[in-house]
C-alpha cells in the first residue's frame, strides 16, 4: 500500500478534485443567476440553497463511510478521488472488489501487489465512463425531449417533472423495501416523518422544518434501519 498512497498519488488527484469543486461553484453560480431570471426572490434562493446544503448531509455520511472502507483497498488518494467525482457506493466498491477478485485477492485483504491495485482504478475508472457519456451527450437533448412529451402543453411540464422525480426515487427505494425488515422498516419510517414534517411546517408555517425535512427524515430512517438490524438482524 506504499504505493497506493504515496505522496505522488495524492499530488496526481488534486487537480481533479479541484475541478470537481470548480464545477460546482461553476453550477451554484449560474443557478443563482437562472433563479433571478426566473423572477425568484433572494429569500427563495437562499431557502433553497440551504436545503440543498442539508439534504446532502446525509449522502455525504455515507459516501464517508464508502471512502473508509475503500481506502483499504485502494489507499486514500484513488478513494478521495473516484468518491468526489462518482460518489456512487452501489458502483466503487463492487469494481474495486471487482479489481482486486481477478488477481486471487479479497476487499480490504493486505499486502495487495500493485497488479492488483492498478487493476482496481482500471474497473473503476473505465467502468463510471458510461455515466459521463451519458451525461455529456444526453444532457443537451434533455429540455427538447421533456417539451416532445408534453406535445407543447407548458401546464404539464412541472406535472412531468416531478413524476419524473418520483420515478427516479421509486426505483432505488424499490430495491430496499423487498430486501428485509431493516430495510422496509426505515424506507417506511423515513418517509412516515418527512410526510409529517411538511404536514407541520405547511400547518405552522415553519420555514426551518421544510429545510430540514429530508434531513431529519434521513437520520430517523437510518437509526431505525440499524437498531432492527441490531436487534432482529437482517432479512424477515
Amino acid at each position: 500500500m506504499d504505493v497506493a498512497n504515496s505522496p505522488w498519488l495524492w499530488i496526481s488527484v488534486v487537480p481533479v478534485v479541484m475541478m470537481v469543486l470548480i464545477q460546482a461553484g461553476l453550477f451554484l453560480r449560474r443557478s443563482w443567476k437562472n433563479g433571478k431570471e426566473m423572477g425568484l426572490s433572494d429569500e427563495q434562493l437562499t431557502t433553497g440553497l440551504k436545503t440543498g446544503v442539508i439534504s446532502a448531509i446525509g449522502p455525504a455520511i455515507a459516501v464517508l463511510a464508502a471512502m473508509l472502507a475503500l481506502i483499504a483497498t485502494v489507499g486514500g488518494p484513488v478513494a478521495w478521488m473516484r468518491l468526489t467525482v462518482i460518489g456512487s457506493l452501489a458502483f466503487e466498491l463492487p469494481a474495486a472488489e471487482l479489481g482486486v477478485s481477478q488477481l486471487g485477492y479479497g476487499f480490504g485483504d493486505e499486502g495487495i501487489t500493485e497488479t492488483a491495485f492498478a487493476t482496481a482504478v482500471w474497473t473503476m475508472t473505465l467502468g463510471g465512463i458510461g455515466w459521463l457519456l451519458v451525461a455529456a451527450l444526453g444532457t443537451p437533448h434533455m429540455e427538447k425531449a421533456r417539451q416532445k412529451v408534453v406535445g407543447g402543453r407548458d401546464t404539464l411540464l412541472p406535472i412531468v417533472t416531478a413524476g419524473a422525480m418520483l420515478g427516479a426515487f421509486a426505483y432505488f427505494v424499490s430495491g430496499e423495501i423487498t430486501a428485509g425488515a431493516p430495510e422496509t422498516a426505515s424506507v417506511a419510517m423515513g418517509g412516515l416523518v418527512m410526510s409529517s414534517l411538511l404536514a407541520i411546517a405547511d400547518e405552522k408555517e415553519i420555514q426551518w422544518i421544510r429545510e430540514w425535512a429530508l434531513g431529519i427524515a434521513m437520520a430517523v430512517g437510518l437509526l431505525v434501519g440499524m437498531g432492527i438490524h441490531t436487534v432482529a438482524g437482517g432479512g424477515w
